[in-house]
C-alpha cells in the first residue's frame, strides 16, 4: 500500500461505512436528492477524506485537528441517519447497523486522537 492512511483500520472502517451509507442514500425518496440524500453523504465520505488527508505528511497535532474534522463529520452522520429514520427512509434495522457503525469508528477516532 502506498499512502499511510490505507493501513489505518479507522480509514478503512470509515471507508466501509461511506460505502453503507452511499447505498441507502440512493434510496431515498427523489425530494431528498439534493438535500438529506446528499449532506449524509458528503459527511460520511469527510470522515474517510479527512482522515486520509491528515495523515499523511503532517505533524501529530495537525493529524489531530483533521481527525477532530472527521469526528465531527461522523456525528454529522448519525444525525442525519436520526432524520432519515424519522422520515420513514431507513428502518430500523438499518439505522441500529449504522448508528453502531459510527458509534465505533467515533470511538476509534477518539482513541488514535488521544493517543497521538
Amino acid at each position: 500500500m502506498a499512502f499511510r492512511f490505507e493501513n489505518l483500520v479507522v480509514w478503512q472502517k470509515a471507508f466501509e461505512l461511506s460505502d453503507e451509507v452511499d447505498k441507502i442514500a440512493k434510496s431515498f425518496p427523489k425530494i431528498e436528492m439534493f438535500s438529506l440524500a446528499t449532506q449524509i453523504k458528503r459527511a460520511s465520505d469527510s470522515v474517510v477524506l479527512n482522515i486520509a488527508e491528515g495523515s499523511t505528511g503532517q505533524t501529530k497535532p495537525e493529524f489531530a485537528r483533521f481527525l477532530t474534522y472527521a469526528l465531527r463529520s461522523a456525528i454529522e452522520v448519525v444525525s442525519c441517519l436520526f432524520l432519515a429514520k424519522k422520515r420513514g427512509y431507513i428502518n430500523d434495522e438499518t439505522f441500529t447497523a449504522l448508528y453502531s457503525g459510527y458509534e465505533s469508528l467515533s470511538k476509534m477516532i477518539t482513541s488514535l486522537k488521544n493517543s497521538l
